[in-house]
């Protein structure tokens, strides 16, 4: 009796320190909605003022800057269909709404490279100038062809000039903007897979091309949206391979960079769940292929958060899934408005379907209570909170599902009698947080 006494005191005080240092402005997770806007008139997928998108995208990519004529390295950008004077209107009726507003660096279509250090530093202040002059909110790197490539080394440790030079140029934008500014600069990436999870079949050219960057940029990366599309087939971390346009290819790809993988390179570490969001094209003539059937995207992000059943043979490594999945991207905002290739807003409407609507602002300070008791809990646990409409799941300390998410509002008790001692987690979830919370089980 004395020594559960002194554990119970153990596991109380390990529950303060998670607690006290518990910073919901931090360890919240928002998800969100980025899309691609573009700077162009497509007759099949016209020009739309960026005042006047769809309210549910929250992360509004820009596509793109360029390099100017002549050069791979020297940047610029110029509204196409709106005066300087006007677009730059719009970047702020955005941003006063909570939007982010990112500028996206290449495309498909263009060749960036930095090849020497004078290239890097006309590169570092080209960009400076385009995130001064037009008020963005961060960076986001679409680099694709032979833009990014490798020739030897490792990914912690690159030997190609253009991939050392890119890096260290993020790294000096980013200082630069916080000493302008007083604030962070937002960086997402855009990679094909072959950049990414190619890496598992080769580590050459292309082929896992992506990954010194994202090691070397991981604790500034925001948000990593993978193209699943325009793919094919590519490996997953369990040996198999997938197709892209289905439910597995979304949840193999997505979980293989949040555990991580090997390569001939060397280890890829995974990226945090709330670091990582889904990229799928709005619609079948959005992309080349890859377009996924509304269904599928559903089933497969409900599984990856833990709140669905598998939807194919892809078994996730992780029981439990990963509530904090960050969201959906996709190409794009200009594709998903037009009703001649999809239902009008399809992917803003799937998103919706499964995340919700999500906050306007991304600054969210208010009080939040949720309180869990008794902790330690022998025989019934209660979870009192003031947000409405929530789903609860518990883990054990090995990530292995005690109970199904189930829904709750505000109030729920949960026999605990049958559990065995351990440490467990409770994860309460709803369409705008995520929260964690440990307790401890004695009997």
């Amino acid at each position: 009796m004395e020594l559960r006494n002194h554990l119970k005191q153990f596991v109380v005080l390990i529950l303060m320190i998670f607690c006290s240092s518990y910073n919901l402005k931090a360890q919240t997770t928002t998800p969100e909605l980025i899309g691609y806007w573009h700077n162009w008139n497509d007759p099949n997928a016209p020009s739309i003022p960026l005042n006047q998108i769809d309210s549910r995208y929250t992360f509004v990519d820009i596509a793109f800057a360029v390099p100017e004529v002549g050069t791979d390295y020297k940047m610029e950008f110029v509204p196409d269909q709106f005066t300087t004077v006007t677009f730059i209107s719009h970047v702020q009726a955005l941003q006063s709404q909570g939007k982010k507003v990112i500028i996206s660096i290449g495309g498909a279509a263009t060749h960036v490279s930095l090849d020497n250090i004078s290239e890097r530093d006309t590169f570092i202040a080209t960009m400076g100038n385009i995130l001064a002059t037009y008020g963005f909110d961060g960076i986001d790197i679409d680099l694709e062809g032979s833009s990014v490539s490798v020739t030897g080394g490792t990914i912690s440790t690159p030997v190609d000039a253009k991939i050392i030079n890119l890096i260290e140029a993020i790294k000096q934008i980013m200082g630069n903007y916080y000493t302008t500014n007083n604030k962070k600069l937002l960086l997402t990436m855009a990679p094909e897979t072959a950049f990414v999870q190619g890496g598992m079949s080769a580590y050459g050219g292309i082929w896992g091309a992506y990954l010194p960057i994202i090691h070397a940029l991981r604790d500034s990366i925001d948000i990593l949206h993978v193209q699943l599309y325009n793919s094919g087939s590519m490996y997953g971390i369990d040996g198999n391979i997938y197709t892209q346009g289905t439910s597995d290819f979304i949840v193999a790809m997505t979980e293989a960079v949040i555990q991580g993988f090997n390569t001939s390179g060397g280890a890829f570490i995974g990226l945090p769940a709330n670091k990582v969001a889904i990229g799928l094209p709005a619609c079948p003539s959005a992309a080349g292929g890859g377009y996924t059937d509304t269904t599928s995207v559903k089933n497969a992000i409900q599984y990856l958060r833990g709140l669905g059943p598998k939807p194919g043979i892809y078994t996730l490594q992780l029981i439990g899934g990963y509530p904090s999945l960050r969201g959906m991207m996709t190409w794009s905002i200009n594709w998903d408005a037009v009703s001649t290739c999809a239902t009008t807003f399809e992917y803003a409407n799937t998103f919706e379907s499964i995340f919700g609507i999500t906050s306007s602002t991304h600054e969210m300070n208010q009080a939040i209570s949720v309180e869990v008791f008794p902790n330690p809990v022998s025989d019934f646990l209660t979870i009192a909170t003031d947000i409405d409409l929530c789903s609860i799941k518990i883990t054990n300390i090995l990530g292995e599902v005690i109970q199904d998410p189930i829904p709750f509002n505000q109030t729920i008790s949960i026999p605990t009698n049958e559990w065995t001692s351990g440490i467990y987690f409770i994860i309460i979830t709803n369409r705008h947080h995520v929260m964690v919370k440990k307790i401890m089980v004695v009997q």
